[in-house]
């Protein structure tokens, strides 16, 4: 069947009843020839506020150059950015998870209005990778995803650095146990330059995940920010989005149920962040593919942790793309049977077929075989409880503990849990509860990683527990339980606990509970009364109006 690859912006340019809406394109320096083109928007997410999304101008030019190559008219246009680095600990990081919703529809809004025949989108920083795809899949035109890819890591005093050491050197300095010197020389050395944070944390656990669902390009996402292939990578895409149009594939064909558990499977083999799960069930949402919370447990019961990675490895993105890179990974698991190699990817090839063309590096550590993982299941579960009877979440990766009992610390908010680690009234065993941090309550559903970076930075990630209805940084590791639903705010059992009630957080038994008799926590909830809203205009109120629970993905439509 031939496809007719200006079969939308044909009502934008053709045609005597068009002339004004040429004259204005022209007026900004396109020729009829140009418009006689199919219209390709490039979707940039670039802004001068951090290194994640920094450089992708440069990458937006050179979409724009592979697309005129190839046939087509390139549009760029821009949307928001919010760096979860930057603003983690304060209220702006309410905002990070409101913007992936923003970036969504920003990018709707643009491609539908302008006609466009394709899409390529640019992400960088954590929300914006999800963002951009959730409104590829809505507009559902020949689109793909390129991930800006990771930042370098930084160097110091032998030890390779990211972000994650900066966070954690705070509770280090604030115990007393690194030098002021060491505290500043940490912070000046470890983000080097552009891209995104270099651990398997929230950014390069979706980049390698959209991979996997196929979305992006296998191994274009991986090559490093500043690595001078990248130019050739953003070039690539832009004749690939051109090959989609001819072929009439759109992300909807795409973004199947396979091709989801293929994303979850990637995720729980590299040990990949929590965040995983808000964003894939939102994509699966947007798609109408199945998914729900406890298809996460199911599958990470399966996969082994291959990949030994930040935060809680030895290795950092940039290592683990001259080691082979995602290509790698999806190679074992098709190797181990647990990979749908049918599913089909945006350049035409199957993911099978993307993984069986793989290039490991001779003697590379990064990516163990199947046969001897460094786990042999994956890198979060699922539990449920009296204390969240929709789900929680907690990361496996990294730390051997599976059973937590000890007495609840209660905080209303993040800056009071961290002022408390600070001064040192965080004791081993506590179970830290940070509630009405979910996303009604925050609204937002704040990361924790300055929380968890200093608890574990104070020497206490051994001994302490944390749980919330916030959520964590993909820089978080040690026994944190996340996404606990229902929330606080709308009167989940969190909202009831005390301080010094005993908690027992149980892995093998999938299990979260207080230690208190059903008919008490019935007294308890029956005399809560929801806080006031924090916001009462504007965005946030708007949100907290429309956000779903954490185990629904934490949408708005």
């Amino acid at each position: 069947m031939r496809v007719d690859p200006k079969r939308r912006s044909r009502a934008i340019t053709e045609g005597p009843d068009r002339a004004p809406a040429r004259a204005m394109l022209k007026a900004i320096g396109f020729k009829d020839e140009d418009l006689e083109r199919p219209l390709v928007g490039v979707a940039n997410t670039w802004i001068e506020i951090g290194p994640c999304n920094y450089h992708l101008r440069r990458l937006a030019a050179k979409v724009k150059e592979g697309i005129r190559a190839a046939g087509g008219t390139p549009l760029e246009f821009n949307t928001v950015s919010i760096s979860d680095g930057i603003t983690m600990g304060s209220e702006g990081m309410k905002a990070s998870l409101v913007s992936r919703e923003v970036i969504a529809d920003s990018i709707e809004l643009v491609s539908r209005g302008n006609m466009f025949d394709a899409v390529v989108a640019l992400s960088g920083c954590d929300k914006t990778i999800p963002g951009t795809v959730m409104a590829l899949v809505r507009v559902d035109v020949p689109s793909l995803m390129l991930y800006g890819g990771s930042i370098m890591y930084g160097e110091y005093g032998g030890r390779r650095l990211t972000i994650q050491d900066v966070f954690e050197a705070v509770g280090a300095f604030n115990a007393g146990r690194i030098s002021a010197q060491e505290f500043r020389a940490i912070e000046d050395s470890s983000c080097p330059g552009p891209g995104a944070c270099g651990g398997q944390f929230t950014a390069n656990t979706m980049a390698t995940a959209f991979e996997m669902l196929g979305i992006s390009p296998m191994g274009l996402g991986d090559v490093p920010a500043m690595d001078p292939r990248k130019d050739e990578v953003a070039f690539e895409c832009g004749r690939m989005v051109m090959d989609l149009l001819r072929k009439g594939v759109t992300p909807r064909q795409i973004i199947t149920r396979k091709a989801m558990e293929n994303a979850v499977a990637g995720v729980m083999a590299t040990g990949g962040s929590t965040n995983a799960v808000l964003h894939l069930l939102a994509v699966a949402r947007e798609a109408g593919v199945r998914l729900g919370i406890d298809d996460f447990d199911r599958i990470s019961r399966r996969i082994p942790v291959l990949a030994d990675l930040k935060p809680w490895g030895r290795f950092t993105a940039p290592e683990m793309y001259r080691a082979g890179g995602m290509a790698v990974v999806a190679r074992r698991l098709l190797e181990g049977g647990l990979l749908h190699g049918d599913a089909m990817t945006v350049t035409g090839r199957t993911i099978g077929e993307e993984a069986r063309a793989a290039r490991e590096a001779s003697g590379q550590e990064v990516i163990r075989p199947v046969r001897s993982p460094l786990k042999p299941t994956g890198g979060m579960a699922v539990l449920r409880g009296n204390l969240a009877p929709e789900g929680c979440v907690i990361k496996l990766a990294g730390h051997e503990r599976t059973v937590h009992r000890g007495p609840a610390q209660v905080f209303e908010r993040e800056e009071d849990a961290f002022a408390a680690v600070k001064r040192g009234r965080i004791k081993p065993g506590d179970v830290v509860v940070i509630r009405y941090e979910g996303p009604k309550g925050g609204p937002g559903m704040r990361e924790m990683l300055g929380v968890t970076g200093a608890i574990v930075g104070a020497g206490l990630g051994a001994s302490v527990a944390l749980m919330t209805d916030g959520r964590f940084s993909g820089a978080t590791h040690g026994f944190m339980v996340g996404h606990v639903a229902p929330e606080a705010a709308v009167g989940g059992p969190i909202a009831a606990i005390k301080n010094g009630d005993s908690i027992v957080i149980d892995v093998k038994r999938r299990r979260i509970d207080v230690e208190v008799s059903a008919a008490e926590m019935k007294r308890r909830l029956a005399k809560w009364r929801p806080p006031k809203p924090r916001y009462t205009s504007g965005v946030m109120a708007k949100y907290a109006r429309l956000v779903s629970s954490a185990s629904e993905g934490a949408v708005t439509g």
